[in-house]
């Protein structure tokens, strides 16, 4: 029977063991290397906030204004709507969320600057109709004043898992007045915006705090029990649940226990003073239930700053944290103050002796989300028990997350970094999607820029050996036989690091094999065949990716002859062309093979310039470039969410909408005018809301691509020309752009099908935005009193242009401000190291012509003689420095014409 005890109980440890060190595995810090982060959209301009919903449809804001959503089955970014908003400082369109029941009542809210006279930000609810914000539907919760022009307007949206509202809102108070120390100018006749005690510290003010409130269905809202001031309180605002915030910029809410978390953006005071108080801290924030937090009284676990009398430049006395008054008089609220709470976290510009894992430098603390693993139970991608109720706290200036421990009564217990070997590139949100996977929202390097950096990402974890992917490219995919082709598996990786193998199936019935990463192969029969790559891990793992082949006809070749330069236009010349059209099968226009009538030759002009997009996108589509401008602005404008070309959806087919109206002579005025005011009652009761947001010329294009699909439509010959003769450029003012297109669509061959090829010719106005240059390294794009401008932020940072034709150029005028920096242009070849064919002086304020008037001034930089059609690149150097905050800024580039 001893024996026995003891087997069992030895057993019954080992089991026990077993366990421990299963939940210590499960338990265990995951390695960096499990975490994948994607790219879904990158080059956003100025991103603000995300929602994901359960679709993996991401909804997202930028600060001028758009509502826009990425779509993952396509992988696009359409506008889902727009806003006018006021975004100069750091207003805009500045906060997102979604309604607690959206999949039932299609509710987002939005807190915006909305654009006009008065100074105020607003809250308000829209409906989406078939992904698309319908204007009409605003319902406004409430209006805040808000001084324009500096500082501090907050703008984070989150709702709570009660159904209540948070929105954060800064102090609106300017920190320069009072030497980035707290700002308590109490001194009569001093502008309004240099106290925060009549925001931040007033109970009667809701700038400074962090509102709670329950919207209600009916467009109002009710005030949740437990908001810092009982409803009727005197001289209190109910809706207040924390406040003594100086910028709270992003907020969370723990979606289990209710507790509010809030990133505080500090003041910029570097160094203590024995007269005004401590340097500034950024905060990280917990507030379990409502509470004062201090500002502009104290700052991080306390620390007080003095009551300084600006008029006499006195320091008087220390706050006191446990009873904290409000004696100034631009205050409305009451006098007496809850006591001020601490800060969770709090740090300095250089290192912290609290939190020295958080380094040095520039500081913007934001909050994220807390994961909680049971959320989530149904994903293989989703995030391990091992971050199980940890809060992510990230900082925009220094690119770093943390994930912060609490213990069982939820206080701080310490934290450590969240991926630090992977790059962050000024992360302003994030959210847990449906999957348990974190979405993370990157602004992009620049401030009020719209940076190549910017985009959604999504950050997956996998616990076991993971699949590799598969890259399959080719440089050839139509021609005749035999046909050479260069394959190539360039972008094929594996997230483990694994060894890959590579198995190139070239008819895809394993007849033709080759083990090389990247073969060429020659098909030397017509058909149509189908290349497969499998890429197979260590582990074994596979992915396939194909490419598609067809041999036995050979595209047709397209080109202009053209007088002239090719890439832009000076004056309103009359220009001869002649259209040339080569087909290895049909033969040629001068051989007589191909008639002229077949080959289709449209002249287009477009007032405010073009998509270069559109021709790539309708390569094999359409034969009018028109109709493709059309297709390709209905695509990105949405409304192709509720329209679809042969079926209906929402609203009816493009081809019903075509048919309806060929007949009518007015029908693309008519149809302008119900795009731009929306309206029901044509095709039944479906309504179709307003696109006033919309450019009525975009809107006409997308109109005429419509009515164009009726093969009755005299919109089908619009601009047709024959293939030689002369057009006159005379319907541009101050910009525009000319486009001349021919198409032949061959009569195909050997069994394969015809093939459309397209050659465009596109004529520029010459003077262009340095903000729609094709390259960018080291710059940001920038907006300045409605001004797209480029700053150059580094050192041999540059822009480019794509392909200039340079014959009869002889240099560039650039409009330049330097903005109190000094440096130089080379103007180079090729890229922005090839030769150097043009170079100006240093330029600076000091030597700004004697005739330059106001912030811009101009430049001429001579070219070398040069015949050449080539990438021409601006590169700004500089010996005394440049950086983001003192950038060289350029606005445009004019090319100068012989």
């Amino acid at each position: 029977m001893k024996i026995k005890f003891v087997l069992v109980l030895a057993l019954l440890i080992g089991l026990w063991s077993c366990k421990k060190e299963s939940e210590k595995f499960v338990f265990e810090k995951p390695e960096e290397t499990r975490f994948t982060k994607i790219a879904l959209i990158e080059k956003l301009d100025e991103p603000m906030e995300i929602e994901v919903l359960r679709d993996g449809k991401i909804i997202f804001i930028e600060r001028k204004g758009k509502i826009r959503m990425f779509e993952p089955e396509t992988g696009l970014v359409k506008d889902i709507g727009f806003l006018r908003v006021y975004f100069e400082a750091e207003d805009g369109l500045l906060g997102l969320a979604k309604d607690p029941d959206f999949y039932s009542n299609n509710w987002i809210y939005l807190y915006y600057s909305p654009e006009g006279e008065h100074s105020i930000n607003r809250l308000s609810r829209f409906t989406l109709l078939d992904d698309l914000l319908v204007p009409e539907s605003e319902v406004i919760l409430m209006e805040i004043p808000h001084f324009r022009g500096c500082c501090h307007s907050g703008g984070s949206i989150e709702f709570d898992s009660k159904g209540n509202l948070y929105l954060s809102l800064g102090d609106d108070t300017t920190p320069f007045e009072s030497d980035n120390y707290n700002p308590i100018d109490e001194r009569e006749g001093r502008p309004g915006n240099v106290d925060a005690q009549r925001s931040s510290s007033n109970s009667n003010d809701l700038r400074g705090a962090i509102l709670r409130i329950t919207p209600q269905k009916d467009g109002t809202y009710t005030i949740p029990e437990g908001n810092l001031f009982p409803v009727g309180t005197p001289n209190t605002r109910p809706e207040i649940y924390v406040m003594g915030n100086r910028n709270p910029f992003r907020i969370s809410v723990d979606p289990k226990t209710g507790y509010l978390y809030w990133g505080e953006v500090g003041p910029d005071a570097q160094k203590d003073s024995l007269a005004r108080g401590p340097r500034g801290y950024d905060e990280v924030n917990q507030a379990k239930s409502a509470g004062f937090f201090g500002w502009p009284y104290f700052i991080g676990d306390n620390k007080p700053y003095w009551y300084y009398d600006f008029e006499k430049q006195e320091s008087v006395f220390e706050y006191d944290p446990n009873a904290p008054v409000n004696n100034s008089p631009n205050n409305t609220g009451i006098n007496i103050l809850p006591p001020a709470q601490k800060a969770m976290i709090w740090y300095p510009y250089s290192e912290s002796e609290d939190f020295p894992m958080l380094g040095s430098g520039g500081r913007n603390a934001m909050a994220g989300p807390v994961y909680y693993h049971d959320l989530f139970p149904k994903s293989d991608v989703k995030f391990p028990k091992y971050y199980d109720g940890k809060l992510f706290v990230y900082d925009w200036m220094r690119n770093w997350i943390f994930t912060v421990n609490f213990d069982e009564e939820g206080n701080y217990a310490g934290m450590e970094e969240f991926m630090p070997g992977t790059k962050f590139d000024k992360p302003i949100d994030m959210q847990f999607g449906p999957d348990g996977s974190l979405y993370v929202l990157e602004y992009g390097t620049y401030w009020s820029a719209q940076n190549d950096d910017s985009g959604i990402y999504r950050i997956e974890f996998s616990a076991g050996n993971r699949k590799p992917i598969a890259k399959a490219s080719a440089d050839k995919k139509q021609g005749a036989a035999p046909m050479k082709v260069s394959f190539s598996s360039d972008g094929s990786l594996d997230f483990d690091g694994d060894q890959l193998e590579f198995e190139w199936d070239f008819y895809g019935d394993g007849s033709q094999i080759s083990k090389e990463t990247n073969p060429d192969f020659t098909y030397g029969k017509p058909g149509e065949f189908t290349a497969l790559l499998t890429v197979k891990d260590a582990g074994g793992l596979k992915s396939h990716a194909t490419v598609s082949i067809s041999v036995g006809n050979e595209p047709p070749v397209i080109s202009f002859e053209w007088e002239g330069n090719r890439s832009f236009y000076w004056g309103k010349p009359t220009k001869t062309y002649r259209v040339k059209v080569e087909d290895k099968e049909d033969g040629s226009l001068v051989g007589g093979g191909i008639l002229p009538e077949q080959v289709i030759v449209v002249w287009d002009f477009l007032k405010e310039g073009f998509d270069k997009i559109v021709v790539s996108e309708g390569h094999q589509q359409g034969e009018n470039t028109a109709q493709l401008i059309g297709q390709n602005l209905a695509v990105k404008s949405g409304c192709n969410a509720c329209h679809g070309v042969d079926n209906a959806s929402v609203g009816p087919s493009y081809n019903e909408v075509a048919s309806r109206y060929e007949t009518n002579a007015e029908a693309a005025k008519l149809l302008v005018q119900k795009v731009i005011n929306g309206g029901s009652g044509v095709w039944g009761e479906r309504l179709m809301p307003s696109h006033a947001h919309l450019k009525e010329a975009d809107i006409l294009q997308m109109v005429e691509y419509i009515l164009s699909l009726s093969p009755n439509a005299k919109v089908n010959q619009k601009n047709r020309l024959g293939i030689e003769g002369k057009v006159t450029l005379d319907q541009h003012d101050k910009e525009g752009t000319y486009l001349l297109t021919a198409s032949y669509r061959d009569k195909g061959g050997n069994g394969i099908g015809p093939i459309l090829r397209r050659e465009q010719l596109q004529l520029r106005h010459p003077l262009l935005l340095a903000a729609d240059a094709d390259f960018f390294q080291g710059t940001a794009k920038s907006n300045y009193q409605d001004s797209r401008l480029i700053k150059f932020t580094e050192n041999n940072s540059f822009l480019g242009f794509e392909k200039v034709d340079l014959n009869q150029i002889e240099g560039l005028t650039l409009s330049i401000d330097p903005n109190r920096r000094e440096g130089w242009f080379e103007i180079r070849l090729g890229s922005a190291n090839g030769p150097v064919i043009g170079k100006t002086d240093v330029i600076s304020n000091k030597n700004r012509p004697e005739d330059a008037k106001g912030k811009w001034f101009e430049i001429f930089v001579p070219f070398q003689r040069e015949e050449s059609i080539s990438d021409i690149y601006l590169v700004f150097r500089t010996e005394t420095g440049v950086d983001i905050w003192s950038s060289f800024l350029l606005n445009t580039v004019y090319f100068k014409g012989k």
